[in-house]
């Protein structure tokens, strides 16, 4: 079982620019998604994401990009991809809400892009710097991706671990969870959200 996330892709839906949103009732392109949050000496650092693409989408990425057809995203390659195939989505906060406790973080920038193609399959990654100082008592951070138009599809395995990394002295806790509150694709579709707890281990 899977739980069934959206994320948005600008650069696809430019290629179908002509045609109205709900010419679209169903994702076009599925990805499945991991998260690793990061922390430091400071506490909560931000979230490193990794995208796998379907073999549609990797195809045709790799179509326009791997100009040299090696199976290879070599540094121009990855420098264009970045520039048409993802800065954009910079305009809709990479289709990424983050929550620290009741308030709403807005994306000011990620960094450390990369694109690459395994086995033909194309994956990216990313980081999404999200600086929360940890404290003796315990903060909340809320991650969850999704597109309400239901144009891309991304997966979370149920099992899925989401990884903590860092330092040692913060205590961490995650779980996943649906968000019942909120709804998409006429009501039918929640967003799956990782919940994050954290605090300074006691000396």
């Amino acid at each position: 079982m899977k739980y069934r996330l959206s994320i948005s892709l600008v650069f696809a839906a430019l290629l179908l620019l002509v045609f109205s949103q709900t010419s679209f009732p169903h994702p076009h392109v599925f990805i499945d998604n991991k998260l690793t949050m990061v922390f430091d000496d400071e506490g909560f650092a931000g979230i490193r994401v990794e995208w796998v693409f379907d073999e549609f989408f990797s195809s045709m990425i790799a179509g326009d990009y791997d100009r040299n057809q090696n199976n290879i995203l070599e540094n121009s390659e990855i420098t264009a991809i970045k520039k048409e195939a993802f800065d954009n989505l910079a305009n809709f906060d990479y289709f990424t809400a983050i929550r620290i406790g009741e308030k709403s973080f807005k994306i000011k920038y990620v960094r450390d892009f990369s694109a690459a193609l395994k086995e033909g399959t194309l994956i990216y990654d990313f980081f999404i710097p999200c600086h929360v100082k940890a404290i003796p008592t315990f903060k909340e951070i809320v991650v969850s991706q999704y597109d309400p138009t239901y144009y891309t599809d991304m997966s979370l395995d149920e099992g899925q671990t989401v990884i903590m990394e860092g330092n040692s002295g913060i205590e961490t806790s995650c779980r996943i969870s649906e968000n019942s509150k909120i709804s998409y694709y006429f009501g039918l579709v929640h967003p799956i959200e990782t919940i994050v707890r954290f605090r300074l281990k006691d000396e």
